[in-house]
This record gives C-alpha cells, sequence and structure tokens, in this order.
C-alpha cells in the first residue's frame, strides 16, 4: 500500500488528513489574529503589515493555495469521515456514547460548516472587497511616503455595524469551540496522545481557544465603541 493510499483511502489515514491539514490552518488563524491585533496600535502599524504582506507577491498566492488545499482537504476527510461513521454506526447506537461526548465534538460538523461560511464573507468583506466596493477606493501614506491600501479605515469603518461584528463575534465563537476539540484531538490521530498528558492537552485546548476568541473578539468591540468617531 502506497502513502497515498494510506492517506485518502483508509479511515486512519483520513484523520491523519485531518489533523495535517489541521495544524497548518491552526498556525494560520494564530498568525492572523497576531497580525490583526496590530489595529490597537497606530494606523501606520497595521497598514505596513497588510502592505507588507501584499508586497510578497508569488509567495502570497503559494501560502493562499496551500491554506486552500488545506481547506479543501480538512473538508473532504470530515466529510468522508462522518459519512462513514453513519454508514458504520448500529441502529440501536448507545445514546450514552453521545450524551458522554463534549458539547465541542458534538458539535464540530456543524461548526465547521458556519465557520466556513464565515471565512467566504470574511475573504469578500476584507480581502476582495465585493461586499464594500468603496473599501477599493481607500489608499492611505505611510512615513516615508508610500502609498498603500487603507487598511485601518477598512476595518473599522467594516466593524462599525453591530451586524457585521455580531456574525464576526458569533462566528469566532464557534470557530474557537471547533478549536477546543480539533487542537486535543489531532495529537490523537497523530497517535502523540497519550493517557499521561492527554488532560493537560484537553485544558491547553481549552486556554488557547479562549485566548483565541478574546483577542478576536475584542477587535470588533474597539472598532464599535472606541474607534468609530476617530476617523
Amino acid at each position: 500500500m502506497n502513502l497515498l493510499t494510506a492517506l485518502f483511502g483508509t479511515s486512519i489515514g483520513k484523520k491523519v488528513v485531518m489533523a495535517l491539514t489541521g495544524i497548518i490552518l491552526i498556525g494560520f488563524v494564530f498568525g492572523h489574529l497576531v497580525g490583526n491585533l496590530q489595529i490597537f496600535g497606530p494606523p501606520e502599524k497595521i497598514n505596513h503589515y497588510a502592505h507588507f504582506l501584499q508586497s510578497l507577491g508569488a509567495g502570497l498566492w503559494v501560502v493562499r493555495a496551500v491554506l486552500l488545499g488545506s481547506v479543501i482537504l480538512h473538508i473532504w476527510a470530515a466529510v468522508v469521515l462522518t459519512v462513514e461513521n453513519w454508514k458504520a454506526r448500529p441502529a440501536n447506537y448507545n445514546a450514552n456514547t453521545t450524551i458522554q461526548a463534549s458539547y465541542a465534538s458534538r458539535t464540530m460538523r456543524w461548526s465547521g460548516v458556519i465557520v466556513c461560511a464565515f471565512i467566504l464573507y470574511h475573504l469578500a468583506h476584507f480581502t476582495v472587497r465585493v461586499t464594500d466596493p468603496e473599501f477599493n477606493q481607500w489608499t492611505t501614506q505611510l512615513h516615508d511616503g508610500t502609498v498603500v491600501r487603507d487598511v485601518y479605515r477598512m476595518i473599522v469603518v467594516g466593524f462599525a455595524s453591530p451586524i457585521v461584528s455580531g456574525f464576526y463575534i458569533i462566528s469566532i465563537a464557534l470557530l474557537s469551540l471547533h478549536l477546543s476539540h480539533g487542537i486535543s484531538s489531532l495529537f490523537q490521530s497523530l497517535g502523540l496522545r497519550t493517557e499521561g498528558w492527554g488532560g493537560f492537552l484537553d485544558k491547553l485546548a481549552v486556554i488557547l481557544s479562549w485566548g483565541y476568541f478574546l483577542g478576536n473578539a475584542a477587535i470588533p468591540l474597539y472598532c464599535m465603541f472606541v474607534l468609530k468617531d476617530s476617523l
């Protein structure tokens, strides 16, 4: 059995695919948070950061391709494993198993679907800018005179809407719930989880997920209640 058959043709392989793509996506969402937290600094800081990303050119598209491929494979593995589990589950499946499972693990599939919809909207909002085409016209200058896209203004104006901010915070809450189970379970999928440190992994996952939620939720709230009148 070759590697591709092992990864894509077996249940264990699909779980490994989910874990590996999960690592890539977890790294991205936390890196993305660190970048976005620069909204708390001077406007030039986040504008310079956004300009740096755009200046990567082809390199940025390579990163986007890897992320897109990871999302597709992650969703594919999740769907296939779900279907396989449904087919393998007997009609008189013990309800206690569902009761004992954590809320995060029971809602992984549905939170994943909602998070996917949020990602698409988020890309349309700030990356492709089709929901707010006026964003394309907003530019500013860095201290060295370089004309760049005014990402600071885009974020502040974008999150000035309670509806947009509310949807963002709810989606981030679901993504954080998704992470709280996913961070811990990926170690099990890779065969790295043991009884000795399983409890520590669960606690670490919860701490990281709460930190991720609070950091992201602070951004729209800061824009709505502190920065909305600053432009």
